[in-house]
């Protein structure tokens, strides 16, 4: 069941790092179905679902995800994108990979999103190497904010 959460952009804040953090190691499943969901996540049904949790609504696609909200200036045209003054808890990024989405919006396409959590730290559902490394996992911001792929950052709570 959804909890409730008052409209203040603290406070969702605040409950979204709480949530995301229960997800930690939960196992990665690429293309998850819905019934699975909250046992298993890919990038964007984690995202999905830790915002529904706070009441707020986003697509279920990756691509859909990178056009709602408000768009966030990257900082430099090439790496490091962002300080961490620059973003807040509970911005997405948006980056391309190699089972990428197109669209006129996305003609480079995105494959991948990765909620930033504050104090450095990003989450996300997915890894690299054996299917046993994707699961829920934070990493490092300059790991990050380095990538070459990166495509489009959104913020998508409200102040």
């Amino acid at each position: 069941m959804t909890k409730k959460i008052k409209n203040n952009s603290f406070k969702k804040r605040e409950e979204l790092i709480n949530f995301s953090l229960k997800q930690l190691n939960k196992p990665y499943k690429y293309a998850v179905k819905k019934k699975e969901i909250g046992k298993f996540f890919d990038c964007s049904s984690f995202t999905q679902y830790v915002y529904k949790h706070i009441n707020i609504d986003i697509p279920r696609s990756t691509i859909l995800q990178a056009e709602v909200g408000k768009k966030i200036k990257p900082r430099n045209n090439k790496p490091p994108f962002f300080k961490a003054e620059d973003l807040k808890t509970g911005d997405l990024l948006f980056f391309k990979s190699t089972k990428g989405h197109y669209n006129k919006k996305f003609p480079e396409g995105i494959g991948h999103v990765l909620m930033y959590l504050g104090n450095n730290k990003f989450i996300h559902a997915g890894g690299s190497g054996s299917i046993k490394n994707q699961k829920v996992k934070l990493e490092k911001f300059d790991k990050i904010v380095n990538r070459k792929d990166f495509r489009v950052a959104k913020r998508i709570i409200k102040e």
